[in-house]
């Protein structure tokens, strides 16, 4: 198994196991998959109290209870903090958003508690009480953010006595805005506009481990960048890297975020017990600095 310390703390599997599709399987079908996670390198899953409306934890519990799997052989992961319509950050809803999700999954902890999105409302004082409590009880062991910038994470951070040690962020070769603006500085074409305020070496910096959610799409869920005929010479570049390495080309794209130095996370949503299985072959391969490149630049990014 490939890991890696998120937050320079805790040490999982390289790769995690995306949750937010599994609601709809079958009790055995998330009982194969999560079976097939562990026997192939990963132990990391993560979870939201949206995700299949609560049903993708309750189903996932039932899998682990099925299967016998001991709580300690696996790391889960979950968030909180988005209600029908709106953020809130309060006390009193990240409390109880993470004992509802504790209830779903049956368990008495989470390894990680991440706040879901950025709410402009939220009182960092506030949520600093709230994660307070919740470690003192012992219901979350570590905590962390999703899709925030780093004014954001500092104004959070100042006010807490634990640290971030996550931030969960959309990339892919399809999807590369956390790197864009790093090749474009001092420049004026559109890529130099820095939409997230250098967020990938602010976490750097911090230790904060990137986790890369939705690696195989494009856009804001608009779909599959794999085998789609909008992305010709992006498929082109990842099925010849693919067929030299005798992988698949979705472990070409993990392995090509793993290639990276600021050692981000991958999490796949698959619900494929085969697929899963193929992606953590990107643990035994290497991807080199011109095939990493030749990826990026596939895809319709243009260096400078």
């Amino acid at each position: 198994m490939k890991t890696i310390k998120i937050g320079g703390q805790l040490e999982t599997s390289a790769i995690s196991l995306g949750c937010m599709r599994i609601g709809s399987l079958q009790r055995a079908e998330v009982a194969n998959l999560i079976k097939t996670a562990l026997d192939s390198g990963v132990n990391f899953f993560d979870h939201a109290d949206i995700y299949g409306g609560g049903e993708a934890e309750t189903t996932f519990a039932q899998a682990i209870a099925d299967e016998s799997i001991p709580r300690e052989k696996i790391f889960i992961q979950t968030k909180g903090g988005i209600k029908q319509g709106q953020f809130d950050f309060s006390k009193e809803h990240i409390i109880s958003a993470l004992d509802k999700s504790l209830q779903r999954l049956k368990t008495d902890y989470a390894d990680v508690f991440l706040l879901h999105r950025p709410d402009t409302l939220f009182e960092p004082e506030e949520v600093a009480e709230a994660f307070e409590t919740l470690h003192k009880a012992g219901k979350a062991k570590y905590f962390g953010v999703s899709n925030q910038n780093p004014g954001q994470i500092q104004l959070l951070q100042k006010y807490l006595n634990v640290k971030i040690i996550a931030n969960q962020l959309q990339f892919s070769p399809a999807h590369t805005g956390i790197i864009d603006a790093g090749f474009n500085v001092n420049m004026t074409n559109p890529a130099s506009v820095n939409h997230d305020g250098g967020i990938l070496e602010f976490c750097r910096l911090e230790d904060i481990t990137i986790q890369a959610w939705s690696p195989f799409l494009y856009g804001f869920f608009e779909g599959v960048f794999l085998g789609s005929p909008k992305f010709p010479e992006l498929n082109k570049a990842i099925d010849e890297l693919a067929q030299a390495k005798n992988v698949t080309p979705e472990a070409i794209v993990v392995a090509w975020i793993l290639r990276h130095p600021a050692k981000i996370q991958p999490i796949p949503g698959t619900t494929k017990a085969d697929r899963l299985k193929s992606m953590t072959a990107a643990y035994s391969i290497e991807i080199s600095r011109q095939e990493w490149y030749n990826i990026y630049t596939a895809a319709g990014n243009k260096l400078p």
